[in-house]
């Protein structure tokens, strides 16, 4: 089995926090998302993972420290990591043939801006499967439509008539991604666009045009980390979800003086509390020094140093100092005080 993860884009929707740090690089409940959506993945299939083909962008900006972080990633599943670039934003089927060398056998697709929980078996009578989310909003999301069968026959973008309540996720299996690779490449050559770009659905189309049976595959729950306020309540989600399943979210060297951690929190290593309140659903990056202060329902990454701040739905970057009393301020570019 490979797991084919196409992230180069640079996550303009989460800025300022996706400037210096790629998007799927981000820690949510402090680990990045990368790593969480792909871990996850790895435990759903119960299956060795062979390959990990990352499809990243610029390497001014996905540069080597990412590349090793992604190699110690897959090697820690016991698989191979390939790395390739997509040096256009050309769309998401553009994106997947930037790996077409690794485009045979089974594997998943998956975009590097969500999370799952979920626990099932892939359908052994299906050529492939979409991974599908029940919503009450579908005409904000790609949906599937269902035959009797339960077999997708067609995906629609957006819908303003109801089509089905089953929102696309944005992840995929293929018993032989090969079958889309050849798709796809029908797509580049003949220059079918969407919007400008090359779409992994017009080659999903195209298979299903002949005759490959699509089934769905549903999760428990599905994540976005699209921008920063949802990125905060997928934090928040996780760490219930870790809390639950027994993780130990708090590093032993953690020091607190006159200091309440209210769970369920990330509190990582050498991070130092002072005359603070921290919780429920707070994550704080490694080294990171809280003084005189409230956080709440919020994400906080390394190095930060806060205090006199009362602080809830917030996400603050890596290095940042935040005194709440503030009389000067010096913010750079994106930033965002409300």
């Amino acid at each position: 089995m490979k797991i084919i993860v196409p992230m180069a884009g640079r996550g303009s929707r989460l800025r300022p926090h996706s400037l210096t740090v790629p998007k799927p690089l981000i820690p949510v409940a402090g680990k990045p998302i990368v790593h969480r959506l792909v871990e996850d993945i790895a435990k759903i299939l119960k299956e060795p993972i062979e390959e990990i083909a990352f499809v990243l962008g610029d390497p001014g900006f996905f540069g080597d420290d990412v590349v090793k972080s992604l190699e110690e990633l897959a090697t820690g599943l016991g698989a191979r990591a390939s790395i390739y670039r997509q040096d256009l934003p050309l769309g998401t089927g553009h994106a997947i043939m930037c790996a077409k060398e690794s485009l045979s056998g089974p594997a998943v697709i998956a975009y590097a801006d969500t999370l799952i929980r979920a626990d099932f078996d892939l359908d052994p009578a299906a050529d492939a499967v979409i991974w599908v989310k029940q919503v009450d909003e579908p005409e904000a999301y790609g949906v599937v439509k269902l035959n009797a069968n339960d077999e997708i026959v067609e995906l629609v973008e957006k819908p303003k008539e109801f089509v089905s309540d089953r929102a696309v996720i944005g992840i995929y299996y293929f018993k032989e991604v090969g079958e889309l690779k050849k798709e796809l490449q029908g797509v580049l050559d003949n220059n079918i666009q969407n919007g400008g770009e090359y779409q992994i659905n017009d080659g999903i189309k195209a298979m299903m045009a002949n005759g490959k049976v699509f089934k769905t595959g549903s999760v428990d729950e599905w994540m976005d980390c699209g921008n920063k306020n949802v990125t905060v309540e997928t934090n928040s989600r996780m760490l219930g979800f870790l809390q639950s399943d027994g993780e130990n979210l708090v590093a032993q060297n953690t020091k607190l003086e006159n200091a309440t951690i209210i769970p369920p929190c990330f509190i990582g290593e050498d991070v130092v509390l002072i005359n603070a309140t921290v919780g429920p659903n707070v994550s704080l990056g490694k080294g990171s020094h809280v003084s005189d202060s409230t956080i709440k329902n919020s994400l906080i990454q390394t190095h930060a140093h806060i205090k006199n701040a009362n602080l809830d739905n917030a996400m603050i970057g890596n290095h940042v100092e935040f005194d709440g009393n503030f009389t000067s301020v010096s913010i750079g570019d994106y930033s965002v005080l409300e």
